[in-house]
């Protein structure tokens, strides 16, 4: 807390050469704009109306303050996961949660918005450690950040605390929007659409004269079954037009930038979650995330991003992994031949078609006829199997099975796809701006699909999720099976 305190103080942010870059015109927004909010539930006493996950890191802190000078009632919530019961050997250093609570501590205290801790270790140990201990040992590879949103952050917190609350906001890079509300469409690049201050009240009219920073005007925002904001004009209340039609569906869109882009870890989330989940950043590309850190002099604004498994920071997942499973010595054969080549240390320290930590397992003699590549492991008889051919033209690796899709809709698109004929579909295998094109042929009434990729993928592996997108917009995600997959 300390370390995040001195960053307090009104001078220019540490390490930075001089002043910020000033934003762009659309982040330097009029001051005249307010979303009333209503309060909710249990929390009726302190006036909140949006929960804000808040890591300690600057996107979520980006996120808090643009609600927050938007003239939105925010509380903070930070989600404590630690396991605190973990060998000390498993992690480099101290326990970063207290790190992250001291940054958490200073962001809030700097806006004045209240903050509270959530312990959610139980549920993190029981819904995604086990998980990804599981799908380790079975020899498949694990997604912990894909479990850790559905069943965590807009599961374990919404059904405690964020159903209380008319939305639960994070600072992912994504958007998402209620269908047939105005803006849905997101033509103009602009963030959720939910969260735009629908009513412009004169600095120090009626309305309080709250001042708006990083939010821009739009239509009328509902969020639950409830409208967040109403004209001054409306002698009805706020939410009565909403009750008297069908709840629209909430769809979940790619963010404004694609590099930093995070629906294919949300593509796990359900329609009930993905309609009380906002995103303040889906508009914005992270340099001006940066920049609007900078200007705002957030105590955490020079912080680095965070690269580790979600919520366990800098904890190696090799030696986590250790911890948890015990190593079993077994065989490195190549897949041409057949040959015993080496002799590795466990399954799950390997990834099919990655190279990494194949080299020290291989006879010496081998190492040199090289790269190796993982293809294939096989749990029954303890294998790794491994080839130098990889990359070559005639390996296919372009055509998989997804099990357990799940369609953040509910349902898999409505009369496409059912009678056999395929869907015309963008498909990600892993996070990040690559994309491929994909005929999906629906199976098993849409939990399974036949995935065809137009070109080539090397890093194919069981275990992994594929999210499915129609344009921009993110259908959901299947896990990829290893029926098939193999060359």
């Amino acid at each position: 807390a300390a370390v995040a305190r001195r960053q307090l103080s009104p001078d220019r942010p540490f390490g930075a050469a001089g002043p910020p870059a000033p934003l762009p015109p659309a982040l330097a927004l009029p001051a005249d704009n307010l979303l009333l909010a209503a309060r909710r539930g249990s929390w009726q006493a302190a006036g909140e109306e949006v929960a804000v996950l808040l890591s300690g890191g600057v996107d979520s802190s980006v996120a808090l303050r643009l609600l927050h000078d938007a003239g939105v009632r925010t509380r903070a919530f930070y989600l404590r996961i630690w396991l605190e019961d973990e060998d000390s050997h498993v992690a480099r250093g101290e326990c970063p949660w207290e790190e992250d609570w001291g940054y958490c501590s200073a962001v809030c205290e700097q806006a004045g918005v209240p903050l509270e801790r959530v312990s959610l270790q139980t549920e993190y140990s029981r819904l995604v450690v086990d998980y990804m201990i599981a799908e380790a040992r079975a020899g498949r590879t694990p997604n912990p950040d894909m479990m850790c949103n559905s069943r965590i952050k807009f599961g374990a917190f919404m059904d405690s605390v964020g159903h209380q609350f008319s939305c639960v906001a994070s600072g992912h890079y994504a958007r998402s929007a209620l269908q047939g509300e105005e803006g849905y469409q997101h033509s103009d690049g602009g963030s959720d659409s939910r969260l735009w201050p629908a009513m412009t009240v004169a600095a120090g009219g009626g309305g309080g004269g709250s001042r708006a920073r990083g939010v821009a005007p739009s239509p009328p925002a509902r969020r639950g079954g409830k409208v967040l904001a109403a004209t001054s004009s409306s002698s009805r209340a706020p939410d009565a037009e909403f009750r008297q039609s069908p709840q629209p569906q909430a769809l979940l869109y790619c963010s404004e930038d694609e590099h930093k882009d995070q629906t294919y870890f949300l593509s796990q989330l359900s329609q009930s979650q993905l309609r009380q989940a906002v995103f303040p950043l889906g508009g914005m590309p992270k340099p001006h995330v940066r920049q609007l850190a900078d200007r705002l002099r957030l105590p955490n604004r020079a912080r680095k991003d965070s690269q580790g498994i979600c919520f366990l920071g800098q904890l190696d997942y090799d030696q986590f992994l250790r911890g948890h499973l015990e190593e079993s010595q077994g065989e490195v054969r190549e897949f041409e031949t057949g040959q015993l080549i080496g002799t590795h240390r466990g399954l799950w320290h390997h990834t099919v078609g990655q190279r990494r930590g194949v080299g020290p397992i291989l006879h010496p003699r081998q190492v040199s006829r090289g790269p190796w590549y993982v293809v294939r492991k096989d749990t029954a008889a303890n294998q790794l199997i491994v080839s130098r051919e990889y990359q070559s033209t005639d390996k296919a690796r372009n055509n998989f099975y997804a099990d357990s899709i799940n369609w953040i809709a509910g349902a898999p698109p409505a009369a496409r796809g059912t009678a056999g004929t395929p869907l015309e579909l963008r498909v990600k295998v892993r996070h990040g701006a690559a994309w491929h094109a994909a005929h999906v042929t629906l199976l098993d009434g849409g939990r399974r699909a036949h995935v065809q990729l137009e070109q080539r993928d090397k890093g194919l592996a069981p275990g992994q999720f594929a999210a499915l997108y129609d344009g921009a917009v993110c259908l959901g995600s299947g896990v990829i099976s290893e029926e098939g997959l193999y060359w």
